[in-house]
């Protein structure tokens, strides 16, 4: 594994991290607790430091089901990793899904979440907290000092924003520094590109979650793919829709290409790409298996020049692709 730093922020991780939400909810039924357990384990084993989990990762019967497994299975582990959770929403689970996103990021909110989270993880910090969503009622200011106050107290080391924009992004930044934004990210999830020369100006980092579009480019999947109506939100996913295969094809024929050049699969060569744009993106995907655990590593070896990774924006920007799932709404 290799590493890399989030912009400027001295927050040193694996330069492919794995994020867990997968295994509580979204991709089908809740994995077993065993099998995650040694995957988490592995995943340690292979050289993989972070983690990202969210207090909102859960089950009907567990709303923090997740944090309360990467806490259990990283604890022997609490000195090699960095353990990143979300605060800000709460989901309503006691309706269908798409569960309505309800933001908090009120200090009162915060202080709450971040205790409960400390004791779900077994650590007496958190190496990277991340509001979850933006709230509309709360001034990124407020949260910035929250923050702050955080990390003198030494309960959090550094802090971050999911789905930031410019204007919040420098609002809470001029108060307390941020090391890392979240945003979803990948070939076929590019409107946070805008954003870049404000995250190399400030020194910031990217964390990029769904980098393989909810699994899409990992080809793995075709037209005939059915998934489970009630567990696995991909069956409403506009990226996974039968037609979408079709509209795709451009897509899949270029990562097809690049991978036979490179010699590497689908998901490692959409990774690659992103690792390759600027030294400071970390992609976070998700799994449930060993061998894509390896895979995923392996993405970090492969190398596109700057030219490589111009002409793959530039196909990309020419190319007709489906509607890709961009996450849920927070409740105004």
């Amino acid at each position: 594994m290799k590493y890399r730093e989030f912009g400027r922020s001295g927050l040193r991780v694996s330069a492919v991290g794995l994020g867990c939400m997968g295994m509580s909810h979204t991709y089908g039924a809740t994995a077993d607790k065993r099998e995650m357990t040694e995957l988490l384990a592995q995943a340690v084993d292979m050289g993989y430091t972070l983690f990202d989990t969210a207090e909102s990762y859960g089950t009907v019967d567990d709303p923090h089901d997740n944090e309360h497994l990467v806490g259990d299975a990283l604890r022997p582990y609490r000195d090699k990793v960095v353990l990143t959770t979300k605060f800000g929403i709460t989901m309503n689970r006691s309706v269908p899904w798409p569960w309505p996103v309800l933001a908090d990021s009120s200090p009162k909110a915060i202080h709450s979440a971040v205790e409960g989270s400390l004791q779900r993880l077994h650590t007496d910090h958190i190496d990277l907290y991340i509001q979850h969503r933006i709230d509309p009622n709360v001034e990124p200011e407020t949260v910035a000092e929250t923050m702050a106050e955080l990390i003198k107290e030494g309960k959090i080391l550094h802090w971050g924003i999911s789905e930031a924009d410019e204007a919040y992004l420098r609002r809470a930044h001029k108060v307390c520094p941020v090391a890392a934004v979240q945003n979803r990210y990948s070939m076929m999830a590019r409107w946070h590109e805008s954003l870049f020369p404000v995250l190399e100006e400030l020194g910031v980092g990217l964390m990029a979650f769904s980098p393989l579009a909810n699994g899409l480019l990992t080809e793995c999947y075709n037209a005939q793919t059915q998934f489970d109506a009630k567990t696995d939100f991909r069956s409403t996913m506009p990226q996974f829709s039968a037609a979408s295969y079709e509209k795709n094809r451009d897509l899949f024929a270029l990562i097809n290409y690049l991978a036979d050049t490179h010699q590497a699969t689908p998901a490692q060569v959409s990774l690659a790409w992103m690792l390759c744009k600027h030294p400071w993106i970390v992609p976070i995907p998700g799994t449930r298996k060993l061998i894509r655990l390896q895979e995923n590593a392996g993405a970090a070896d492969i190398e596109f020049t700057s030219e490589e990774v111009q002409s793959i924006d530039e196909a990309l920007d020419g190319m007709e692709m489906s509607e890709v799932f961009g996450g849920l709404k927070v409740k105004e």
